[in-house]
């Protein structure tokens, strides 16, 4: 996979928890679930807006390139 979904990082830094979160962007929380596992294929322009405004971050905290030739921790091998 080549793009990371660091919710669960950031819903930890900001203490908030998925039921918590998926009541105030209103997804189901399997839907978060999905998400915050990155199970996801693709992603909503509105969702990730929520996501941003209910966590008080940039698309860019959320997401993250991977290049397919990394090890799965981010890391180069």
């Amino acid at each position: 996979m080549a793009i990371m979904i660091n919710l669960d990082v950031i819903m930890a830094q900001k203490k908030i928890s998925a039921g918590q979160l998926a009541e105030l962007i209103d997804i189901t929380p399997a839907n978060l679930s999905i998400l915050k596992n990155n199970k996801a294929k693709a992603i909503r322009f509105s969702t990730l807006e929520a996501l941003c405004r209910e966590l008080s971050c940039q698309p860019g905290d959320l997401l993250k390139y991977v290049s397919d030739d990394s090890a799965p921790d981010g890391t180069d091998t």
